[in-house]
């Protein structure tokens, strides 16, 4: 995958070309949940919430 999944603007969004493994399933959601976890450590103390979305690198 070129791009976040989330980046529903980028240009090759779309249907993926094969259907996601359990274990890249699993992957990608820890990787979420480890994103999300060092965002709030880094916003730590704070009242602002925590937002979840990490926009990918812009392409060369």
């Amino acid at each position: 995958m070129s791009h976040d999944r989330q980046d529903v603007t980028h240009p090759d969004h779309g249907q993926p070309g094969r259907k996601e493994t359990e274990a890249e399933k699993k992957e990608r959601k820890e990787h979420a949940s480890d994103n999300q976890d060092q965002a709030l450590e880094e916003t730590f103390p704070a009242s602002d919430p925590v937002s979840p979305f990490v926009p990918a690198k812009a392409p060369d």
